[in-house]
């Protein structure tokens, strides 16, 4: 005789599963009917609101704890998202109790569907957030606190460099011999084209820079210093729109120091006049700067030309911007190019002195 088949076990019902999924969970959940009444909540929320678990079904949301989430902005919304008109998501609200801290709370909710069109049921997840959002607090303060203290650093960097420079003039003044008054001279502007970086990272204070307003700053500071005769010697710039990291502007700014002193020092001999012309253009990640002139020329290593300690700061600072360094007789005078390539190696060639 063949056995009759036992029935089968009765379909297990949405929602008994979204209440098994709440109970069992270690997140903060509340599920909610469409009159915003509690129909199940997680043992964590209970535990992280210090609600009796016992108490809360049946009872209005607005009513848990001493009355703290009764919150008008967040009750609309949970009726909105009744509706079908609505979802809360990463709603922000401060949570705030008598007898403990406030809480910053991060909710969202959303409305549970059912195939038979059952009652209403809302879902809701609520996140602690007050430790995260007290560790941004102090990591602002910290910054703002580092801001002042960089911004006290530089204003007394730039009084220190006004001063080292003064000292240097002055006693470039004094000085009997003409060598030594040439390199007090020398010194002197290269402080005030530092003092012209300083003073430019400065008013930015941000991690990049715009060429452009930086070099005409920086060559108007060198030109103040070195050209005595400014209808004899002339100093122009000629910059893309350019914006570049700060700390590649700073050896950028020191390469057109040295080539731009270079070319005042050796380019116009004997009262020549001529002109001087900083140019610098990007294309993606490739670059070119160059310093032109339209004087003598630059010596040769057979003329009895030495490199100078302009040369070793150049080529230096062109290995660390990954530039070739390139010297060209420019008909009359001189152009030295530096030029980066995004995809080609870099390495500095041997140059005349500087």
């Amino acid at each position: 005789m063949t056995g009759i088949a036992p029935p089968p076990p009765p379909p297990i019902r949405a929602f008994d599963l979204a209440l098994e999924v709440i109970l069992s969970s270690d997140a903060p959940l509340l599920m909610l009917d469409g009159n915003l009444l509690i129909v199940a909540a997680s043992k964590s929320f209970c535990r992280a609101f210090h609600i009796n678990s016992s108490t809360t079904i049946g009872k209005p949301m607005a009513d848990l704890g001493a009355g703290e989430w009764n919150v008008p902005q967040l009750d609309s919304l949970l009726r909105a998202t009744a509706s079908g008109y609505a979802e809360v998501e990463g709603y922000e609200m401060t949570l705030k109790r008598l007898d403990r801290p406030p809480a910053h709370l991060v909710i969202n909710a959303h409305k549970i569907e059912y195939p038979d069109g059952a009652n209403i049921r809302l879902l809701l997840s609520v996140l602690d957030v007050t430790a995260a959002r007290h560790n941004e607090k102090a990591k602002d303060d910290l910054v703002r606190e580092k801001a002042v203290l960089l911004q006290e650093l530089q204003h007394r960097v730039a009084n220190s460099l006004q001063i080292i420079a003064s000292v240097l003039m002055q006693s470039a003044r004094k000085i009997q011999s003409e060598e030594t008054r040439g390199h007090l001279y020398d010194a002197h502007s290269r402080v005030m084209s530092v003092a012209a970086l300083q003073k430019q990272l400065a008013t930015s204070q941000v991690a990049e820079v715009r060429l452009r307003s930086y070099f005409d700053d920086l060559c108007r500071s060198i030109g103040a210093s070195m050209i005595h005769d400014r209808n004899l010697v002339s100093l122009a710039v000629t910059v893309d729109d350019s914006i570049v990291k700060a700390e590649i502007s700073i050896s950028l700014g020191l390469i057109v120091t040295e080539l731009v002193i270079n070319s005042l020092k050796h380019a116009f001999p004997e009262g020549r006049g001529g002109r001087i012309v900083v140019d610098y253009r990007s294309s993606g990640g490739d670059w070119v700067l160059s310093v032109g002139d339209d004087g003598i020329g630059m010596p040769t290593v057979e003329d009895g030309a030495k490199p100078g300690l302009g040369t070793n700061i150049v080529k230096a600072l062109a290995t660390q911007v990954d530039a070739v360094i390139e010297i060209a007789d420019a008909g009359p005078g001189t152009l030295v190019s530096l030029r980066h390539s995004a995809t080609a190696p870099a390495s500095a060639d041997e140059t005349a002195p500087v």
